[in-house]
């Protein structure tokens, strides 16, 4: 698993990536941690999720994430805003999983 971030021209995005090769395990991370989808929304707000996802490399994962839109790390004046919503939303999706680890991999 992996916490990621990332920004472009319209919005920015913070993730859960779950990129185990073996599916049967990829899926098990995932619907223990969709079994706790109100405890996370409760640190991070409402989210997205997809439990196939298709990276641009072809590789499917499992992906938990949130947007904020109308941002862009082309233009200055929104670096501050994407900023601390990377700082937020990253801390929210560490201390749920560290919280919840213990039975997140009790797998």
């Amino acid at each position: 698993m992996a916490f990621k971030f990332s920004a472009d021209n319209k919005k920015a995005e913070v993730s859960l990536d779950i990129e185990m090769k073996d599916e049967i395990f990829r899926n098990a991370y995932y619907e223990k941690i969709w079994s706790l989808e109100d405890i996370l929304k409760d640190f991070i707000g409402d989210f997205q999720k997809e439990e196939y996802f298709t990276l641009e490399n072809g590789k499917i994962i499992s992906r938990i994430w949130i947007e904020k839109h109308g941002v862009s790390i082309f233009n200055k004046n929104t670096w501050q805003e994407i900023f601390e919503f990377f700082v937020d939303k990253m801390d929210g999706f560490e201390r749920f999983y560290y919280e919840y680890e213990d039975f997140i991999k009790d797998i």
